[in-house]
């Protein structure tokens, strides 16, 4: 039986007043299952193809992204955690992308979920205002959701595109 991508779980909508953290955790979680969403329904090969030549964009390559890209900013910088790279350096920056292999599409996807989940435990005992050092700069907790939320919006709408150039579904 060949893969597909499962729908995620429902997400309810966050809190649209209150306090910061709950409207943006909300947020970043909404911004979580919409990426999940859009790939839903689609077979490893279709996740990896890449549409758009001459870009090496595909919907594989944006859930390896945004898997390491969690692990980054919330374990690693936020969080201080001595957790390594999700993907060998030597392979260059882009390996989430590069390497993406239909073959493995269960396991990034899977990987992808743990690792929003382990992000979330590794910052829910910090406050929004403690700061980490990067490049010499103090950086909030709640700029590292700001950013992701950000993150997130920009390739979702990758996403959408690269969706219905697959198989013309829009509006996920």
């Amino acid at each position: 039986m060949t893969w597909t991508a499962p729908s995620p779980p429902a997400c309810a909508d966050g809190p649209l007043s209150g306090d910061d953290r709950p409207i943006l955790e909300g947020f970043l979680a909404w911004q979580r299952s919409t990426l999940l969403n859009i790939c839903a329904g689609l077979t490893a090969e279709q996740l990896a193809e890449r549409p758009v030549p001459p870009s090496s964009l595909s919907l594989l390559g944006l859930v390896r992204h945004m898997a390491k890209v969690e692990r980054i900013w919330f374990r690693q910088r936020a969080a201080g955690q001595p957790v390594g790279p999700m993907y060998e350096p030597d392979r260059g920056k882009d390996a989430d992308f590069d390497d993406a292999d239909p073959a493995l599409a269960p396991e990034d996807f899977a990987r992808f979920t743990e690792e929003c989940r382990l992000a979330d435990a590794a910052v829910a005992g910090l406050k929004f205002g403690d700061t980490f050092t990067l490049h010499g700069e103090a950086y909030s907790l709640r700029l590292v959701y700001v950013h992701m939320i950000a993150e997130y919006s920009r390739h979702n709408g990758h996403a959408d595109l690269l969706r219905e150039r697959i198989d013309g579904t829009t509006g996920r």
